[in-house]
């Protein structure tokens, strides 16, 4: 399973009843399948997975697995604090057209997630999985990182084939990259080191940033895997601000409504998120336009 290229973390659209709104879904998807994009991450951080309930959780997977093209490789977001229910939860979205699942860290009971209980219960929902399944490690919503030494030990279970890690830290992703065994794929959720990591052997990005701006996202994979460096570095550079305003400052709020101005379907978010003041979207705003700026000069 090769998990090379562009996959955007895809929103979950609520209608004005605050129902997941799956027509507008199935749009987004009809468009996004031609960006040139290798996949989708649904209902992960960014599809606001611990705001929707398991019912409809079943419905946006079924629903992408339907719109998505064929050759699009499907990654469920299907981790939660239990392990039991990871592996339920995972079985269900292979199920329901999944092709690998994406396992956050449990955090709850964060003094006792050492090491040792990470790896068990990666290792349980590997051997009880029906798909592969991709480590996520994002610390700055769990308040912890999977470090390599684990992600080598874990590495050597063949049903464990990879790694999203998030934490924007290029160190870490280094190091990943150097402990684990050949063929093990890592693929950041940092579009801010996008290129950095992707220089350093990372096969892919799992980026917000590719809701509202997936071609330049896979232009400037496209670019490193070309070995165009100066072309990759300016694309790298025009993702600079939109991921620093639109993702890390605003949020999911912020990529719905940066959807919403370039023709996806972005709509609202769930509470307890708030809904972006008018300041906020003169910066979304501002943060769009450069794009567009930098684009035209780059021509």
């Amino acid at each position: 399973m090769k998990l090379h290229g562009i996959f955007p973390p895809i929103t979950t659209p609520f209608a004005a009843d605050g129902t997941p709104a799956l027509d507008r879904l199935r749009d987004n998807v009809s468009k996004y399948n031609g960006t040139g994009i290798a996949g989708y991450v649904v209902v992960g951080s960014t599809g606001e997975s611990v705001l929707l309930r398991f019912e409809e959780v079943e419905r946006v997977w079924a629903t992408v697995s339907e719109a998505a093209s064929s050759d699009m490789v499907l990654i469920a977001g299907t981790g939660v604090d239990s392990t039991d229910e990871t592996i339920r939860r995972t079985n269900r979205a292979a199920e329901l057209g999944a092709h690998v699942a994406l396992v956050k860290t449990p955090f709850y009971y964060k003094p006792q997630m050492t090491p040792e209980a990470l790896a068990e219960h990666y290792l349980r929902v590997a051997e009880a999985a029906r798909i592969p399944i991709l480590i996520y490690s994002v610390p700055q919503f769990t308040g912890m990182a999977v470090e390599a030494p684990l992600v080598a030990r874990l590495a050597q279970h063949p049903n464990i084939i990879g790694i999203k890690e998030s934490s924007g830290v290029i160190q870490r992703v280094g190091e990943i990259i150097h402990q684990a065994p050949e063929g093990f794929q890592t693929l950041v959720g940092s579009a801010s080191t996008f290129f950095p990591a992707l220089a350093m052997g990372a096969v892919g990005g799992i980026l917000a940033v590719a809701c509202f701006a997936p071609e330049l996202c896979v232009e400037l994979y496209e670019a490193a895997r070309a070995g165009d460096i100066l072309r990759a570095r300016t694309l790298q550079q025009r993702l600079l601000q939109p991921t620093a305003t639109i993702v890390a400052r605003h949020g999911v709020p912020g990529v719905k409504y940066a959807m919403d101005q370039v023709g996806y379907y972005g709509g609202p978010s769930r509470r307890p998120f708030l809904p972006l003041s008018e300041v906020a979207k003169k910066e979304v705003d501002a943060a769009l336009a450069g794009i567009a700026a930098k684009s035209t000069a780059a021509r």
